[in-house]
């Protein structure tokens, strides 16, 4: 089973996802997504006057498999890879830029959004990001536990659609 390469939880997840939010804010962009290298969405935000995005796991798949291709071309040319991606077509932009060693910073914008201002405060995100990670790195994971009502709960479900062993 695929898992994601990069675990957001707790204050730290708190603290990047208040960052994305704080980057659409500035870059006057509509979305903003943390994806790793898989094609999992990590995290994302929604500006709030944009409209509903497209499916956020196809982006991620898509950019993703994109950002693979553009490593291969940059070896191609004895390059370690592109640091950054930009694709732009009539309406809407989209910037790509490495956040960590298996994640990607996406920032989706308009054309009422200037590129240079959308790549200037995308990386001083990243820059804020890779800081608030590198302090959650010692942030213990999450303990999923499951009490006796959830068990019982379940197992009353679990007999209401297969019948009950008694």
């Amino acid at each position: 089973m695929l898992e994601p390469s990069l675990a957001l939880y707790g204050e730290t997840f708190d603290k990047v996802d208040a960052l994305l939010q704080d980057l659409l804010s500035k870059s006057h962009a509509r979305y903003a997504l943390i994806i790793d290298l898989k094609g999992f969405v990590l995290a994302h935000q929604k500006a709030l006057w944009a409209p509903k995005p497209p499916s956020l796991d196809s982006l991620a798949t898509l950019v993703a498999s994109n950002y693979s291709a553009n490593l291969a071309i940059a070896k191609l040319f004895g390059e370690g890879g592109f640091k950054e991606m930009v694709q732009q077509g009539d309406d809407i932009g989209l910037y790509a830029q490495e956040l960590a060693e298996k994640a990607l910073l996406i920032t989706v914008f308009d054309n009422s959004s200037a590129l240079g201002r959308v790549k200037l405060f995308s990386k001083k995100a990243v820059e804020a990001i890779q800081v608030a990670l590198s302090e959650g790195k010692n942030e213990p994971a999450p303990v999923m536990s499951f009490d006796d009502d959830w068990r019982d709960s379940t197992q009353a479900l679990l007999d209401g659609l297969f019948g009950s062993e008694k």
